[in-house]
């Protein structure tokens, strides 16, 4: 189950033992996977969803960092959901984590409604008018809204929530007009928000945001996460949410 395919390697996440089998050729988790890991907060005996799972990294790290009690994936694309299979396997998680290979625009048809405590994501942040398009398919998907919208992970998070439910979601800070709009239409509350800057001079690349199925309006804008204090150097807090 767990055996590691041409082109694959396994990569130590410094996390309780817990490795990762990644295919460099297909797609690699990035450091907005990680600060989403960072910035969730999943609670003691929580259920947990992560759309759009990847290879599995989230579900993975947070059941590395928290107490929940269970951690499921959606992924759509096969090879992407076998990857986390096997590598769910590899750590010997399988009480823990499942794997489920299907659409988030169904979402809530294959789990049913207030499902889940907590959803987590880190959708495609690119519209089909936007960058580039590169030539690999599995990382078009994984870039552009080529197989879901935002308003698909929403719309379905709100579905799958429990009343009161947690959803927390790293994205892009162009789009962020566009994700309020749509957060507060489908009774998604923002109710946290924090950007994400690579130098402390520079503009954000990265806007990480806490919502809650039928919250009031209010909304908390947290300090900025600055993740180099020069080239090639960490921030002391980015270097607590990697854990090392």
């Amino acid at each position: 189950m767990n055996e590691i395919r041409p082109g694959e390697r396994v990569d130590d996440l410094r996390r309780n033992g817990y490795r990762i089998i990644q295919n460099p050729q297909k797609f690699c988790f990035g450091m907005d996977a990680v600060l989403l890991s960072g910035f969730a907060q999943v609670k003691a005996g929580a259920s947990c969803l992560d759309l759009g799972c990847g290879n599995g990294i989230l579900p993975l790290l947070l059941s590395a960092k928290t107490k929940g009690r269970h951690f499921t994936g959606l992924e759509i694309q096969p090879y992407s959901a076998d990857l986390a299979r096997r590598s769910v396997a590899l750590n010997h998680l399988e009480d823990r984590i499942r794997i489920v290979e299907g659409d988030i625009k169904d979402a809530s048809g294959i789990f049913g409604a207030s499902s889940f405590d907590v959803i987590t994501t880190n959708p495609p942040y690119m519209t089909g008018s936007h960058g580039l398009i590169n030539q690999d398919e599995a990382k078009t998907i994984a870039r552009h809204e080529t197989l879901c919208s935002l308003e698909d992970v929403i719309r379905e998070s709100t579905k799958l929530l429990t009343p009161g439910g947690r959803f927390f979601m790293v994205h892009r800070p162009f789009r962020l007009a566009e994700i309020m709009s749509l957060m507060v239409r489908y009774r998604l509350e923002p109710k946290r928000m924090r950007l994400v800057y690579p130098y402390a001079d520079r503009e954000p690349n990265m806007v990480l945001i806490e919502g809650l199925r039928g919250g009031r309006p209010r909304i908390t804008v947290e300090k900025p996460l600055i993740v180099y204090r020069e080239p090639g150097v960490y921030t002391d807090e980015i270097h607590e949410v990697y854990g090392y």
